[in-house]
């Protein structure tokens, strides 16, 4: 675990992970997202580009969306099963949102081409990031990842060609 996680943030994460889980029963990508503001959750979302056909909804956008307009985001934390694409990590400093607990850093497959997200790029813009580890959220996609058929999905959600 880095960054400087709070107690809480594992019950958080949980339900992050719910919201993958429900993705990923929806027939998505299991990443899921909820944000908190002192200790409750405001908004909670999971990945549709499958469902819903839109290759921006990502967890983390569907849990903004979710929240819908506001004038600030400061005192949110974001609670997301995988570590944020650029699209992702880009909103959130756009929006200022100052912390992020992440239950998942990094996915290995393909190996050629793995998944690292954007910690770095957070922690450069000010944000706080905090990385659990998650065994819940790493198990998921690796069950995920575990049928051809989710993986061309995933290649596809990180902009890989796999022909």
């Amino acid at each position: 675990m880095t960054g400087n996680a709070l107690p809480q943030d594992h019950d958080f994460i949980k339900l992050a992970l719910a919201q993958a889980r429900k993705s990923y029963e929806e027939g998505g990508i299991p990443v899921g997202a909820v944000m908190v503001r002192d200790g409750k959750v405001i908004a909670e979302g999971h990945n549709q580009r499958v469902q819903r056909k839109n290759p921006i909804l990502h967890g983390e956008m569907d849990c903004l969306q979710n929240y819908g307009r506001h004038a600030n985001y400061r005192g949110i934390t974001l609670y997301t099963t995988l570590n944020p694409c650029m699209m992702c990590a880009g909103t959130i400093v756009q929006f200022g949102i100052e912390r992020v607990v992440i239950g998942q850093e990094t996915v290995l497959f393909p190996p050629e081409h793995p998944f690292h997200g954007n910690i770095d790029f957070l922690r450069s813009r000010g944000v706080d990031v905090v990385l659990l580890n998650d065994p819940g959220c790493e198990a998921l996609f690796e069950e995920f990842l575990a049928d051809p058929k989710t993986r061309a999905l995933w290649l596809e959600d990180i902009g890989v060609d796999d022909a």
